[in-house]
């Protein structure tokens, strides 16, 4: 059972009381507590069956513009009355930094709002095993299925605490399920893999067991008899799955810390127009039930909608108090990163931009590390399916895909399949042309 709401703030209260006593200026103490759940089936069989209880506390203490941190999961009184002297001992000769310290007080969240993160139910494990055997009997159901790559079921519950020496001590329940299924088809000697999940913060509203099953076998089975292709340049389709790869890079990009150590391909372009006008990114922590979500960052900071670029415009960084203070911007409350990540739905249907392309490249997956966000290069293994006149001709593996981001996020048309279905999420997306490397 997770510990309360009211167990883990008390606790906080007596670290910052104590740090407080010893000479600390300032504090901040991070509590969790999580139990987690894992079934693994392979090939119809359980495989492995986890399960984990894990309590941790992070402590930040500051002497002026000196800071240190420390942490543990041993709850013993006697264990965090040495740690919180041993934390004070080591800020007292840390090294100033100028940019160390709280948020302002007028930026912490001072009014919660229940975004409805939390399942109460706790799932049988009965039910777990039945639901992997019902996706992994669909999945075989596939006569070109012939082997499992595994399937899994996992449920997480969490209670979170974070409170502050100016005032702030909040928290929240959250609750997580997930299932995942890889299938192994095989014909005429090739072998092909591909997978599907379904994520959730309610179990109820998990994709069904024989759907997972079902969308696992189809993909698999689509991509056998796949062929290399000549090198040259092509129009690319990312499917849904695999452009939200691309928002990850960006995001990655669009981080205070990464402007502020002036590491991003993008360190000039804040206030300009780096994507077509119908790009629109958002970072929303306050969807309901949404797997991002939050009302405060893990400094304590309220969070708003924000948009990072809006109708092709770099708008705003992710930031945080540290790099704010560096930059001299203002703090959004991302410190911990973004939260609810999504390109808007353009106008464009998949079908058909598929119809309209005399040849193309389908992305359905890549392989390996994309994008460098020091100078923008872009090249990454791929494979998926081989449009031509305006219809998918052939599967297609063992390519490469090259370009310079900055020209990619020029070419991006966003199309209208958005689905919400991780914290990061995406429309399929329609690049007008990058280089294909075959054979």
């Amino acid at each position: 059972m997770l510990k309360s709401k009211d167990n883990l703030a008390d606790l906080a209260q007596k670290c910052i009381s104590k740090s407080k006593e010893l000479g600390a200026t300032d504090v901040e103490v991070g509590l969790s507590n999580n139990i987690s759940e894992s079934i693994n089936f392979r090939n119809k069989k359980l495989e492995q069956s986890d399960r984990s209880e894990v309590l941790s506390l992070g402590l930040t203490t500051y002497i002026g513009k000196k800071k240190s941190n420390v942490s543990t999961s041993n709850f013993n009184e006697e264990n965090l009355n040495q740690l919180i002297e041993r934390c004070i001992e080591c800020t007292k000769i840390s090294p100033e930094d100028e940019y160390a310290g709280l948020p302002d007080k007028n930026e912490l969240e001072n009014k919660v709002q229940d975004l409805n993160l939390y399942d109460e139910k706790n799932l049988s494990n009965d039910f777990k095993k039945n639901y992997l055997k019902e996706m992994e009997n669909e999945m075989f159901s596939f006569p070109e299925i012939k082997n499992s790559n595994g399937s899994s079921f996992s449920e997480n519950k969490s209670n979170f605490i974070f409170a502050n020496s100016i005032g702030f001590c909040e928290g929240y329940y959250a609750s997580s399920y997930s299932v995942f299924c890889e299938a192994l088809a095989e014909k005429n000697g090739q072998m092909e893999r591909d997978y599907e999940m379904s994520v959730n913060r309610f179990s109820d509203n998990l994709s069904t067991a024989k759907e997972v099953g079902k969308l696992a076998a189809e993909k698999a089975c689509k991509r056998l008899g796949a062929k290399k292709i000549v090198s040259g340049k092509l129009p690319i389709i990312f499917e849904k799955r695999v452009a939200k790869s691309l928002l990850s890079t960006f995001a990655s990009a669009v981080t205070g810390s990464s402007f502020a150590r002036g590491i991003s391909f993008l360190k000039k372009s804040l206030g300009k127009e780096i994507f077509s006008k119908e790009i629109n990114i958002i970072d929303d922590p306050l969807i309901k039930r949404g797997l991002g979500s939050q009302s405060f960052d893990s400094e304590g900071v309220k969070n708003q909608k924000i948009d990072l670029v809006k109708n092709g415009k770099f708008t705003n960084l992710l930031l945080d108090t540290y790099n704010s203070k560096i930059l001299k911007l203002k703090n959004n409350g991302r410190c911990g990163g973004l939260t609810n990540l999504y390109i808007k739905n353009g106008n464009t249907d998949l079908k058909k931009i598929i119809s309209e392309q005399k040849k193309a490249f389908f992305v359905l997956e890549l392989i390996g590390r994309a994008g460098d966000i020091t100078n923008g290069n872009y090249s990454v293994g791929a494979s998926g399916l081989m449009i031509e006149n305006g219809e998918i001709a052939y599967p297609v593996n063992e390519v490469t895909i090259a370009s310079n981001l900055t020209d990619i996020f020029k070419m991006l048309t966003p199309l209208n399949d958005l689905d919400f279905t991780t914290s990061v999420n995406s429309p399929s997306l329609f690049i007008e042309q990058m280089t294909v490397a075959g054979k």
